[in-house]
């Protein structure tokens, strides 16, 4: 069985790609039974499931919340109080419903996804012989290096939170059979953080797609969820220091930015009418194959980024942060370019942009990576069970 916070289909963003190659794993080896929370107004979950791949789901709806600035402040508030991350709090306290899930089940292994859910191990490690915990992050490390990247009442919030999710994970990682880690780096943290935790490295994949055919715009462009805390921060710090230089250097060049919430940017960009907010699409591979470049100005975040996966998918050339690329074995020059100041930054992307043979050889590169290591059938290849 499998538990986890969000529907992993449709294939839209990280966590659905991450718990979506277990779920396709699982499915194909066992009978698969899914519990999944839904946000109020999502899609059903069973609607978007392929076909044969679950033997039987269970949706626990989500509560309403508000979501604007103010409720948001106030909710965080009250966390802070209580020394609770944000998700924890989100997800907890639906343990009867976990427990009708699995009653009078037998299972031979139990995977709760994100360590937000880890407490749902009461519920289910009675029911399987073995249980696993599938991080996307270290949220701990998350939330202490936003608290570096951002001042005032926002940083002091994620370095209380960080604290907060490190009591956390050192108390729940150790107590499952075994934590996957989305990188070597990550499961090093784990080993620091949770003594006593078993860990084992399982990339982060995608599945295998052709490359799609490339119109290359004169087109840069930033992907992923604009309202996840390390993407606004890189897309401000983008916006103020890298941008200006590289529009003035050339008159053509326009900055896209795709994925979900493009509202959560607006202020950020406003008034450019070289800089697209193009939304979440249907295909991520298939657009950013009409841009020359893929910026991933990261400043904080854990895990590996599926953006740069993505990328490599459609062969496009990445300039990328030393934290943006953390967790990947790539190397600068070879397989993209990083850059960790501003002005080598915006060095970094005007090479790709001048020289068609550098973007090629670097996309292509990226792309050989992507096929031997991180699509889904060569990630499964590290697992055992």
């Amino acid at each position: 069985m499998l538990l986890a916070p969000e529907a992993p289909y449709p294939l839209a963003g990280g966590g659905s790609l991450r718990t979506a190659s277990l779920v396709e794993y699982l499915g194909r080896h066992y009978a698969l039974d899914l519990i999944v929370f839904r946000q109020p107004g999502a899609a059903e979950p069973a609607s978007l499931l392929p076909a044969g791949l679950v033997r039987q789901m269970t949706v626990i709806p989500l509560p309403a919340s508000r979501r604007g600035p103010a409720a948001r402040a106030v909710r965080n508030a009250a966390r802070l109080a209580r020394g609770v991350p944000p998700l924890v709090d989100r997800f907890a306290g639906f343990g009867r419903q976990v427990g009708r899930a699995v009653a009078g089940r037998s299972y031979e292994i139990g995977v709760i996804e994100h360590s937000w859910c880890a407490p749902y191990l009461e519920q289910i490690a009675g029911a399987c012989r073995r249980t696993l915990l599938d991080l996307h992050n270290v949220e701990s490390v998350l939330h202490a290096r936003c608290a570096q990247v951002e001042g005032g009442a926002v940083g002091l919030a994620h370095r209380i939170f960080g604290e907060a999710s490190a009591r956390f994970e050192a108390e729940w990682l150790p107590r499952f059979s075994e934590v996957l880690a989305p990188s070597a780096s990550d499961a090093h943290s784990v080993e620091h953080l949770a003594r006593g935790a078993r860990v084992r490295v399982y990339p982060n994949a995608i599945p295998w797609t052709p490359v799609p055919p490339k119109t290359e715009e004169q087109v840069i462009v930033f992907s992923g969820n604009l309202e996840y805390h390390p993407n606004l921060s890189a897309v401000r710090f983008f916006a103020r220091e890298i941008w200006p230089g590289l529009r003035d250097r050339w008159p053509q060049l326009v900055w896209r930015l795709v994925g979900k919430a493009p509202e959560s940017v607006e202020k950020l960009v406003a008034g450019d009418p070289r800089i697209q907010l193009s939304g979440p699409v249907e295909d991520a591979v298939a657009e950013l194959a009409r841009a020359q470049v893929a910026v991933v100005p990261l400043l904080a975040g854990s895990g590996t980024r599926f953006k740069i996966l993505e990328a490599w998918a459609a062969a496009l050339p990445v300039v990328s942060t030393s934290i943006g690329a953390e967790g990947l074995p790539a190397r600068d020059g070879e397989h993209l370019l990083l850059a960790d100041t501003a002005a080598a930054f915006a060095d970094a992307v005007s090479r790709l942009l001048t020289c068609k043979d550098l973007r090629v050889s670097v996309g292509n590169s990226g792309r050989l990576l992507l096929e031997k290591e991180f699509t889904w059938v060569s990630a499964w290849a590290s697992l055992d069970f």
